[in-house]
């Protein structure tokens, strides 16, 4: 009974008109930076319909997913990240500003080499280069979800899982939606020539010097942004080490870790194969791409309307009704990957990457939440 009016009055109380007039500016910054934080995300998503499409096998796209690693082990450097800084600069950007220039030299390069690696099929280079892109995106990552309990109300704090999920969903779409869509001759002479050619309007060098060029810029505004002084006492490295090694041996701590290492074994085969599954089938990267523009203002403005269903007392409560579905849909996903040749026969290829794209959404929702 308790619990249940906890939650009716986190929801009475939450209103984004108060909310974006106290700390509106700290939330457009922070939306900024986990848009930045989601290209390299979405550019990483795009290499292996390239590769694909260069008959790369299965064995070299396993060795490709190695790039998402630093985003799930990235608890092993945070306590350096969280201890470690220049005072005088402040806390959070003593890491974010080398490691959005370091993002953006990485793009730099990888402009002047990635299509000779990608026509050579060194998929180990690829990998290293866009593993240490997206290592130095989870190490942006553990700053600015730092800087963020300093930058937003404390009231507001929890917003800041908001700003992540609308943020890294756009940059996610711009590095992997967009990018795909202007990279493919196919969708510039339908929608943009009168005259067909052989390339698109854009290419992946073209590209990643483009984003390079942002990181850049952006960093260089943030060398000005004032940090808010610390409240509470700093550790220092070791210390929060210490701290992260008495909290792991929390009873609940290790269920939530046994849950979060094994929940998305059900899910593995469909989100990792589907996609090149149905490309094998003949689809169009291009279309597949361009089936996820209706479907990412959804993943955008999905979380903003289920935060207040996360401020009560039982947060996980969405996490754990959404899972049984999500399974559901990984079955039907299995089915259509099986029947997408004759579903291609007959035309219902719509209904195919529709679905395709809805588990997509069912996904990062829920992986958000």
């Amino acid at each position: 009974m308790d619990l249940e009016k906890k939650e009716d009055s986190s929801k009475k109380s939450f209103s984004y008109a108060e909310i974006f007039k106290q700390d509106g500016g700290s939330i457009l910054i922070l939306l900024l930076l986990y848009v930045l934080q989601g290209v390299p995300l979405g550019l990483a998503g795009s290499i292996p319909m390239l590769l694909q499409a260069r008959g790369v096998s299965y064995n070299d796209q396993a060795l490709f997913s190695f790039v998402f690693w630093p985003f799930s082990l990235k608890l092993i450097w945070a306590p350096i990240v969280d201890g470690a800084f220049f005072a005088s600069f402040g806390r959070r950007k003593s890491w974010l500003i080398p490691v959005q220039f370091s993002l953006a030299l990485i793009m730099y390069w990888l402009s002047f080499v990635v299509d000779d690696l990608l026509e050579k099929g060194n998929v180990f280079n690829i990998t290293a280069a866009f593993f240490f892109l997206n290592f130095f995106a989870a190490t942006q990552d553990i700053a600015v979800d730092g800087w963020a309990l300093t930058m937003l109300s404390n009231e507001n704090r929890n917003l800041a899982s908001t700003c992540n999920s609308v943020g890294q969903t756009a940059g996610y779409f711009a590095g992997y939606v967009i990018f795909l869509a202007l990279e493919s001759p196919d969708f510039a002479n339908a929608y943009f020539r009168t005259e067909p050619l052989e390339t698109g309007l854009c290419t992946l060098p073209q590209y990643l010097y483009f984003w390079a060029i942002v990181f850049v810029l952006t960093t260089i505004c943030l060398i000005f942004k004032e940090e808010k002084p610390e409240e509470e006492k700093i550790d220092g490295v070791m210390e929060t080490y210490k701290l992260l090694k008495t909290v792991l041996k929390l009873d609940i701590v290790k269920q939530w870790v046994m849950i979060i290492l094994t929940c998305k074994i059900a899910f593995a085969a469909v989100d990792g194969v589907t996609q090149l599954k149905i490309l094998d089938a003949g689809v169009p990267k291009e279309k597949l791409a361009m089936l996820a523009v209706p479907m990412t203002p959804v993943q955008i403005i999905l979380p903003i309307f289920l935060t207040p269903l996360t401020n009560g007392a039982r947060p996980l409560k969405l996490w754990i009704n959404s899972y049984l579905p999500r399974i559901l849909i990984g079955l039907g996903m299995t089915a259509f990957v099986f029947y997408t040749p004759a579903i291609l026969k007959v035309r219902f290829l719509f209904l195919t990457l529709l679905s395709e794209k809805f588990e997509e959404v069912k996904s990062r929702v829920q992986y958000k939440i």
